[in-house]
């Protein structure tokens, strides 16, 4: 066994990676739909390898620079993630959840900085009391970095190792009712409350045209189409295509074939007995005028016409705050089908009465010229990339460190956000400006989710190896559940009262408040399990703003839960 745990201590890529892919592993397991996560996992898993080392003389040490490394990326890509909702926040509807997001974060902050001062806890245990309690694994990072910095003075005889093992041993403690937690009170906050949660989502459906699309499944059922028609209506004879467009403008003509030649659809093109002519538009339209050309023919090759899919940026003024159901009337209906709806970087389910906003993100699926034609109805055009434009990448991370610089004076010491605080605002300021203008800094969802998830699972494997150490030296029954019972009423009592000022002060409907103190939380799982338990997609629209706002707030308070409670 020493054997092995040397050979680990010698290679320790070797270890991390082990650390990583167990932490996975583990991760995974779920109790009755419960379970870690991998990044929890990744604490218990850096913890239990090292503890298990030291117990046999084996002391795992993993570099700092590889987990500043990885941490800078999580932060980074968090803030590109974020950047759009957080803007979006800061107007409209979305003031409502902004508050009820920095409602909660104030108050998780609170708590665990006055339970700690009054329970007397061990330094360290603020900022791993908040990231566990409040589900942000992220202000693990920002509470070692209050240590690393020097702004929290160390009792005599302690050490910052000691410390950091302290965050990572109350992150552990307080995780596990952290999310298990939220949960159960997001999921059953309206039956407490005498609320029929689920009677005010199908309201707010009906109200909104907002589909259940949780429960939709594969259908076979396709709102768009083409079909190919042989002309023999007389009365379209000798008619060009623009005639017969405007007309009849919910159809678009996209290919006419005549003989053996493929003429094309120009506007001035005059359609003839015999042609077979591309039809596309919605299936409503389609059937509505059976005949109207004549009768459907299988004809592959007037039918050989590549559609197009693109993500349309909403920035004309003309088509913010339009509700969707006014695009019926528009040129592209029946041409195009929306396949998704994005604000912020989460998608939002998809109403006849939802409203865009500017930044929002609509994924269209359609003839290639009704692409065309609804971009310059909405706003600027962009087709899906699988290329990450790294220049961009390296000035915004360069940007990020800049930012970190900047101290002010604060708490009788010089106070800055940290390379990390930096960096997050540097993702925030990029994302914005991409966000605008589409046509540099491509990051695509899934460069970006490499950035977060490798980042922060890595950074967690690697402050759980080193801090478990120190771990059997600072474990204690007493400072354990006093560890948990702070947890626990810092986890549990900020939901109630947003839930009670959301709900009487704001008015907001119950199915979307579900979402918005989720989002204040900044954690999907509540908001998932929510939209099971009253069967509808509703709690998440409550969801992407509080979402942004909290999970900024939340990973820089970990350092100053550190702070304030030094």
């Amino acid at each position: 066994m020493v054997a092995f745990l040397s050979f680990l201590q010698k290679n320790p890529y070797i270890l991390l990676f082990l650390v990583v892919g167990l932490s996975v592993w583990v991760g995974r397991g779920t109790i009755k739909g419960y379970g870690l996560g991998a990044v929890a996992a990744a604490i218990v898993i850096g913890c239990g390898v090292a503890t298990w080392g030291a117990a046999y003389g084996v002391r795992f040490e993993l570099d700092n620079f590889t987990k500043s490394l990885f941490y800078y990326l999580f932060m980074y890509g968090a803030g590109l993630r974020v950047g759009p909702s957080f803007i979006n926040s800061l107007k409209g509807d979305g003031l409502k959840f902004t508050v009820l997001a920095v409602l909660s974060s104030f108050l998780g902050l609170g708590i665990v900085v006055l339970g700690t001062r009054w329970l007397s806890l061990p330094v360290g245990a603020a900022g791993g009391i908040l990231a566990g309690s409040q589900t942000m694994s992220a202000a693990i990072g920002s509470a070692e970095q209050a240590i690393t910095s020097g702004v929290v003075p160390l009792l005599p005889g302690s050490t910052a190792e000691a410390a950091t093992a302290m965050i990572a041993l109350s992150y552990g403690i307080t995780y596990i009712w952290g999310t298990v937690g939220i949960i159960l009170i997001c999921k059953y906050l309206p039956r407490w409350w005498g609320v029929d949660a689920r009677s005010a989502a199908k309201t707010y459906e009906v109200e909104h045209g907002v589909p259940n699309v949780d429960d939709a499944g594969l259908s076979g059922y396709r709102p768009f189409d083409l079909r190919a028609y042989r002309l023999v209506n007389p009365e379209l004879s000798g008619q060009s295509i623009a005639q017969f467009r405007k007309r009849y403008a919910q159809y678009q003509i996209e290919n006419v074939e005549r003989g053996k030649d493929l003429l094309g659809a120009d506007p001035a093109l005059v359609l003839q007995l015999g042609d077979v002519i591309a039809l596309g538009g919605s299936l409503g339209a389609l059937t509505e005028h059976m005949g109207l050309i004549g009768p459907e023919v299988p004809d592959a090759r007037a039918l050989n016409i590549p559609l197009d899919q693109a993500e349309i940026l909403v920035t004309h003024r003309g088509a913010v705050g339009k509700a969707l159901k006014e695009f019926s009337r528009s040129p592209i209906a029946g041409q195009v089908q929306l396949v998704g709806l994005e604000r912020g970087g989460a998608p939002l389910p998809m109403g006849l009465e939802t409203r865009l906003q500017r930044m929002d993100v609509l994924h269209l699926v359609g003839l290639r010229s009704a692409i065309d034609q609804a971009a310059a109805l909405i706003g600027k055009v962009a087709r899906p990339s699988t290329a990450t434009d790294l220049l961009t990448l390296s000035l915004g991370m360069i940007l990020g460190l800049l930012i970190g610089q900047i101290q002010v004076p604060a708490f009788g010491a010089s106070v800055g956000l940290g390379n990390a605080g930096g960096l997050l605002v540097s993702g925030i300021i990029v994302s914005s400006l991409v966000s605008r203008v589409r046509f540099f800094g491509n990051t695509p969802n899934a460069a970006r989710n490499i950035l977060e998830d490798m980042g922060l699972i890595f950074f967690v494997a690697i402050v759980g190896v080193n801090a478990g150490a120190n771990l059997l030296s600072q474990l204690n029954g007493m400072v354990a559940l006093k560890i948990f019972a702070l947890g626990f009423v810092a986890c549990t009592i900020p939901p109630f009262i947003v839930w009670a000022i959301g709900f009487h002060v704001f008015k907001i409907n119950p199915a979307v408040l579900m979402g918005g103190v989720a989002g204040a939380r900044s954690h999907s799982g509540p908001a998932r399990e929510a939209a099971k338990e009253i069967g509808s997609s509703v709690p998440w629209i409550g969801f992407p703003v509080a979402y942004a706002v909290s999970g900024i707030l939340l990973t820089v308070f970990g350092y100053f839960a550190m702070l304030l409670a030094a």
